[in-house]
């Protein structure tokens, strides 16, 4: 009995002692332990759960009420009564967007199953776009201080490069992942039963990818098909996918010729459609990731398109250092954040010129400062937070988030602009964005004349929107879940370490 009350008390002050040391030099890459950790009980009790779920755990003094919360990067019941916070309203009416007064790093942590302690883990692969363009269309590529200078095309990343094993499976030499060359059509329930005794070119450690790996397929050379007639493939589009490697039929998985939708393994900390479970996915017809439900809204499970992966378990994982000099870094990616957005939003010509004016600045000691491409972007969302469940953004508490008033009057989080542009049938209109606040839509049930803006496509999600114009203009949002239109999103700077 005296040994269980020192581990408990032990596991008592570890949430009074700080856990780690990180140095104030920016790329250090080692983080130090100290202390003791949470008892068994614990961290069983929160086995499954994320931050600020509720939960309850046996100890020599009786039963133990409390909250999931991270200690030593591992998540463990704490005592006490600080559950999740209430969600967000949802009763929403139609307003405008507005800035935010605040600006503060926001009070929660990131679950352990999202970081980790591995460098050069997590290659955040290129989009492959080539092309440069305007506010409408290709345009040739811009030079240093001139408009539209600084977008995907000029920035050459770890470029896309698979092996094909003539067994059925292809390599990712960038990612180090293994994929299924095929692919099936299977509800979320189906491909969690069928990958437990899948075997293909003699593995049979095959799992379905979370949302982030099936993300670094996604290739922006792409040009979405989305139409006033879904029915049939118009003439132009191309696949967000290579299709050199990966098989692809536009439809597979619906009867839209945009439902080719790749199923991830990560669920949405919330809800959408007014109260559906939701699960992300990559549509490699349109160029989009979105939360879709798991049952259909008739009646039934939603089928998708299921290929599945094997390898680099740390794929998706971040590895992040505060500098302490108002940037953050990604040991992971290699990647350097800066740790404060831009508070203000604004067009995606003008997001461009922001970012130049940044480097003329020096902005925090660097001056190759740019606007991510969409997959940089894509990669510091935090699928463990949602506005819904755990009343913050999706994106680690290491960085600062403005809050704004969304169009319904409430508190949520921005949309942040991408240098990406999301090619169409119609030019190059729109660029990717990605959503770290609820992707939110005007949406009526079908045949109904009346639409509620409810969050449609989940937090985390990675859209489109016009590069120039007026909100105003698109009063009920646009596409078949009215998908709200800003324009004015914000920008968080990225720099290669």
């Amino acid at each position: 009995m005296k040994s269980s009350r020192i581990v408990f008390l032990t596991f008592l002050m570890c949430l009074l002692v700080p856990t780690f040391f990180l140095s104030n030099a920016a790329g250090q890459k080692n983080r130090r332990r100290q202390g003791g950790g949470p008892p068994p009980q614990a961290l069983e009790a929160c086995q499954g759960s994320v931050e600020g779920d509720s939960c309850k755990f046996q100890s020599p003094h009786g039963m133990i009420s409390g909250a999931c919360r991270t200690i030593q990067g591992r998540i463990a019941c704490v005592p006490g009564n600080s559950g999740p916070r209430q969600n967000m309203g949802t009763n929403r009416k139609y307003g405008s967007q507005t800035g935010s007064t605040s600006n503060q790093p926001l009070n929660y942590t990131s679950a352990a199953s999202t970081i980790t302690a591995k460098v050069n883990s997590y290659k955040v692969v290129d989009t492959g776009q080539s092309k440069c363009f305007g506010n409408k269309s290709e345009i040739s590529a811009p030079r240093k201080g001139r408009p539209f200078y600084g977008q995907d095309a000029q920035h050459k990343g770890t470029q896309p490069s698979y092996t094909n094993n003539g067994d059925g499976t292809v390599v990712d030499n960038a990612t180090g992942l293994m994929w299924q060359r095929a692919f099936k059509i299977l509800s979320y329930q189906e491909a969690r039963m069928s990958v437990k005794s899948f075997k293909l070119g003699g593995y049979t450690d095959w799992r379905v990818p979370n949302i982030k790996e099936a993300y670094s397929l996604i290739l922006f050379s792409g040009k979405d098909v989305s139409s006033k007639d879904m029915t049939s493939k118009p003439k132009g589009g191309r696949p967000f996918i290579d299709v050199q490697h990966f098989d692809f039929e536009y439809g597979s998985n619906g009867s839209r010729v945009i439902d080719t939708q790749i199923l991830s393994s990560t669920i949405y900390k919330g809800q959408t459609m007014g109260g559906m479970d939701t699960v992300f996915g990559v549509n490699v017809a349109d160029g989009r990731i979105k939360g879709y439900p798991i049952q259909e809204m008739r009646g039934g499970n939603k089928k998708y398109t299921v290929r599945f992966v094997r390898g680099n378990q740390d794929y998706g994982k971040n590895n992040y250092v505060d500098n302490n000099d108002g940037t953050i870094s990604d040991l992971a990616t290699n990647l350097m954040w800066t740790k404060a957005d831009s508070k203000n939003g604004m067009n995606w010509e003008k997001a461009l010129a922001w970012v130049a004016q940044k480097n003329r600045e020096n902005h925090l000691g660097h001056n190759d400062w740019r606007l991510p491409n969409a997959k940089e972007l894509q990669s510091i969302v935090d699928y463990s937070r949602s506005p819904q469940q755990t009343n913050s953004p999706a994106i680690n508490r290491i960085f600062m988030v403005t809050t704004i008033k969304d169009e319904g009057d409430n508190s949520n989080y921005p949309f942040y602009w991408s240098s990406t542009t999301h090619e169409n049938l119609r030019g190059g209109k729109s660029a990717a964005y990605v959503s770290f606040g609820e992707a939110l839509g005007f949406f009526g049930r079908p045949r109904s004349s009346s639409k509620t803006l409810i969050d449609v496509h989940g937090a985390g999600a990675q859209r489109s929107d016009p590069k120039t114009g007026n909100p105003n203009s698109y009063p009920q949002g646009h596409g078949p879940q009215g998908d709200v239109i800003r324009i004015n999103n914000f920008i968080r700077m990225v720099r290669d370490l």
